[in-house]
């Protein structure tokens, strides 16, 4: 009977170890380490020989390795638009785009063995597509270190940050500096996913929580995705999260104060991954633990996490869809689109906090007071969480922007992403509108590779304008159209014009010389008495004016047929039929 006894538990045991393999780094290493890039693409390499696993590559990243994209189907068909046409919602979980941030990684690798190896998972697969980019961020990956990261909880060893360019790739969804961002906008644009998860660990305020969830900017979705999303998406995974051990809330977004006095929702710009997700109609989260809890904590949550939300769609998907193509049919025909917003400080939803009660002793490296939260005094409050936002800019979509060909990087952005857009037959005159870039700021020091424009004002006119047999007609009555706009306003909060695409416009190539100019100068006054007073009013004005005669020199001048047409002008047209 004892033996009997035993050879059932080593049976068990054997069964249970079946079910685990192949074991992830994480799970061999008792929860403290992460899977190098070479160990990851090897785990699922060992997972593709199974019917339900598909890895493809899917173009270069700036490391000059692929970047890959493993399926998880439940019936072994890896065609998308087969799987579209069947109904299945899609599901994009995007990893290691910080490679120090890995948590991710190992919740997915868990994830993926599990949906096709536990026939109570692979059922959540009957109505979703999984979708996994491993590691997006390669070589960050590759750069592994113990040193960054300076106060995460581990894992012993993680990658970087910046990726092989030193670019910060959660910053590079609209400008595509990358081989990185170019590779994974292809994918998305082939997957169009109906949700989307990118994989983070989070600095700031201490807490109970071990995930929080940087949830999607409604008011940017706009209707009907924004409701879905409010009443029925979000609370639906807030409650699933509350049954598991890892309780979650809205990403602590408190910087230099302490949450207990309330928060504002993270302004997901088009930059971000849900940000430019959302310019799709697709919800996207950003999946954000605690860097205090530990790597196995924090990996754990993300498993669950990613698991509710199959559960979700698994149950809800054909909803969702549904959801989706209404919004999209009513962004053929939106007429205003918002383009840059403002918090609304008069409005924010009351919620629970589970947080540690900051105390403020003296600091042993200054002498100064510093901020400590006390684990000790765990305590809940209730708080203003500040998520909506209203919209500071708008415009009214016209019938058509119109780009010169010799703007060839905006035209392959716009192409990347799947942008209809049609060439003139012939060299072509029309009437459009015509923006004037009027005033801008720059940032003082390079960030993310560009001197970033704020401040942009624009003024506007109505002209005759030639174009060339060649030059590129875009439609605005197609589902892209908040990229396209969203893009090509340059007002808009991620423009390309914010983003340098346009800053040829803003230097002059050609000059006068003053002692030549002088006299052509002063006939020109002669002959025009409304310019020479608004000589002598700035001159009045304006007493670094009034003793600068190059100054004022330059000022008739710009008044002049002298100035170049294209400086200033912003060289994407509206037009209307």
């Amino acid at each position: 009977m004892k033996n009997l006894f035993l050879i059932i538990c080593l049976g068990l045991f054997s069964l249970s170890a079946k079910a685990q393999e192949p074991a992830t780094v994480f799970e061999q290493s008792d929860f403290t380490k992460t899977s190098t890039y070479n160990e990851g693409i090897r785990f699922y390499q060992e997972l593709a020989q199974s019917e339900f696993i598909q890895m493809t590559e899917q173009g270069l990243t700036d490391s000059g390795l692929p970047l890959h994209l493993v399926l998880v189907s439940g019936d072994g068909n890896f065609d998308i638009q087969s799987n579209r046409k069947k109904g299945k919602a899609i599901l994009l979980i995007n990893n290691a785009i910080h490679p120090g941030e890995p948590d991710g990684v190992e919740a997915s690798q868990m994830l993926a063995r599990d949906l096709i190896t536990n026939r109570k998972m692979r059922k959540l697969l009957d109505h979703t597509l999984v979708a996994i980019i491993p590691f997006y961020n390669i070589g960050g990956a590759l750069n592994r270190n113990t040193g960054s990261r300076t106060n995460q909880n581990g894992p012993e060893e993680k990658g970087f940050r910046g990726n092989a360019r030193n670019f910060d790739l959660n910053r590079d969804f609209i400008k595509n500096d990358t081989e990185n961002a170019k590779s994974f906008t292809r994918i998305f644009q082939m997957l169009d996913p109906d949700v989307m998860v990118d994989t983070h660990v989070s600095n700031g305020a201490d807490y109970q929580y071990v995930l929080t969830m940087v949830t999607p900017q409604a008011d940017k979705l706009g209707e009907p995705l924004k409701s879905y999303l409010e009443e029925e998406m979000m609370p639906s995974l807030f409650t699933q999260m509350k049954s598991t051990p890892y309780e979650m809330t809205p990403y602590v977004n408190v910087w230099g104060s302490t949450p207990d006095k309330g928060w504002s929702q993270f302004f997901d710009a088009p930059r971000y991954s849900s940000g430019y997700a959302a310019l799709f109609q697709t919800i996207a989260f950003q999946s954000e633990t605690h860097m205090l809890k530990t790597f196995e904590q924090r990996t754990w949550a993300t498993y669950n996490y990613l698991k509710e939300v199959i559960t979700f769609l698994d149950e809800n998907g054909t909803e969702l869809q549904s959801v989706r193509r209404q919004a999209r049919k009513d962004i053929l025909s939106k007429e205003e689109f918002p383009i840059d917003w403002t918090l609304d400080k008069s409005d924010s939803t009351m919620i629970e906090f589970k947080g540690y009660v900051a105390t403020y002793p003296t600091s042993a490296v200054s002498g100064l007071e510093r901020l400590k939260y006390d684990r000790n005094q765990p305590q809940t409050w209730r708080v203003p969480y500040y998520d909506s936002y209203k919209p500071s800019v708008a415009v009214t979509r016209p019938d058509y922007y119109i780009i010169p060909q010799a703007w060839s990087k905006v035209i392959a952005a716009l192409q990347r992403n799947d942008v209809k857009m049609t060439r003139l037959k012939q060299d072509t005159t029309l009437n459009v509108e015509i923006y004037t870039i009027e005033d801008y700021s720059s940032m003082n020091a390079p960030w993310e590779g560009h001197y970033f424009h704020r401040n942009v004002e624009v003024s506007k006119k109505n002209s005759e304008l030639g174009f060339r047999k060649g030059d590129y007609l875009i439609p605005t009555n197609q589902p892209q159209n908040r990229y396209i706009i969203e893009t090509l306003e340059p007002q808009a909060t991620d423009s390309f014009f914010r983003w340098n695409f346009f800053d040829s416009i803003l230097q002059m190539k050609e000059g006068f010389s003053s002692y030549v100019f002088e006299d052509e100068a002063a006939e020109i006054l002669k002959n025009n008495p409304t310019l020479r007073k608004q000589l002598e009013e700035r001159k009045a004005q304006d007493e670094k004016f009034a003793s600068n005669g190059y100054a004022q020199l330059r000022f008739i001048w710009m008044n002049t047929d002298h100035k170049e047409p294209s400086f200033m002008r912003y060289p994407v047209y509206r037009f209307n039929k």
